[in-house]
């Protein structure tokens, strides 16, 4: 059977985090010592599949640890959670404790996702515990930096610490939330126009429905949408061009045939055209912080030669640009990317 083109690789090995990439990483305040590393909750003695309220398998299973161990991680990653959230202010700490540790092998991070709950209102917040992977690090200062949205994490070693992105998983939104009126549905097309020219200026690859959320807020005239990426493993990762443009996911069709039912292609444009000037803004604010992050892609190994080469030729075709083509990294041709695309 022939392989879908517009499918990412199967499987993507991780990259390390090198020297020069965790001292950017400490020096804006990412990097902290933490009391627990991704290993330690690999010591788990039990699990059961994690079913949601529909009866559906959730991929994700419920863990247990040995009585012994369960204290000392359970405080372990409470506090955790106060160094994400609360700058690690400990006298929060007591009105704290872990509800439930969930499990998923199906991502090439295989997070553990912790259940915090605050005792004195049973409300509940998540976290993520993953494994450090220099392409999603990447992924995620580019999120902070060029995107409209900012995100809290943190690394030690070999060990990352994400939030909870809230939101309606992008599948579930396209298959329960869709059928609307006219004017939210002109709006959600609007979006996913916006959504796909960040991810395809920064080059986020594998935008497809269960990689992104619908952030919904409430407004004095309806309601306002916004697309925002949850996954962060495939940045600047494929050769494919196409996989960097979530127009090109079949998963994401329902939305894009709103696109094509309500809107222009000169609607478009100028949709892009918007979202492109303002992420030309905010490479401008913070030049300096995003010029050393480009200068240590340029000199990492996030990828394959071969992905490398693929995508400068392209991108080279797509840009009718040949400067493109004396890129040697995917930090090279994320940098000619940009510059051309904001010029």
């Amino acid at each position: 059977m022939r392989r879908d083109p517009n499918l990412p690789s199967k499987k993507k090995p991780p990259y390390p985090v090198n020297a020069a990439f965790t001292r950017y990483l400490k020096k804006h305040n990412r990097v902290v010592d933490l009391p627990l590393q991704y290993e330690d909750l690999l010591r788990f003695n039990m699990s059961v599949n994690l079913i949601n309220e529909k009866g559906e398998d959730t991929l994700w299973h419920t863990v247990f640890y040995p009585e012994a161990d369960m204290q000392e991680l359970y405080y372990a990653l409470t506090y955790i959670y106060v160094l994400l959230k609360a700058d690690g202010d400990k006298t929060i700490l007591d009105h704290l404790t872990v509800a439930r540790v969930d499990f998923c092998t199906f991502g090439n991070s295989k997070p553990f996702r912790v259940r915090i709950i605050n005792r004195i209102n049973d409300n509940y917040d998540h976290i993520y515990v993953k494994k450090a992977d220099a392409s999603r690090l990447y992924g995620l200062e580019l999120e902070e930096l060029l995107s409209p949205n900012s995100v809290l994490y943190l690394q030690d070693k070999d060990t990352l610490i994400e939030e909870h992105i809230a939101g309606i998983p992008g599948d579930d939104f396209i298959n329960h939330h869709l059928d609307t009126n006219q004017f939210n549905q002109i709006r959600i097309a609007k979006e996913f126009v916006k959504f796909n020219e960040r991810c395809f200026v920064r080059l986020l690859g594998d935008m497809r429905a269960y990689n992104f959320v619908m952030d919904i807020t409430p407004d004095f005239e309806g309601i306002q949408y916004r697309l925002r990426a949850i996954d962060f493993d495939q940045q600047s990762y494929e050769g494919r061009k196409n996989l960097y443009l979530p127009q090109f996911m079949k998963e994401n069709n329902p939305i894009i045939f709103l696109g094509i039912k309500y809107m222009k292609p000169e609607t478009v444009r100028q949709y892009q055209l918007e979202e492109r000037s303002l992420i030309s803004i905010r490479y401008n604010a913070t030049y300096e912080r995003i010029s050393e992050l480009l200068d240590l892609m340029q000199n990492d190994v996030i990828s394959t030669p071969e992905k490398v080469k693929q995508l400068r030729t392209e991108l080279a075709h797509h840009h009718k640009n040949n400067e493109m083509l004396k890129c040697n990294s995917m930090g090279d041709i994320l940098r000619k990317h940009i510059e051309i695309l904001l010029a």
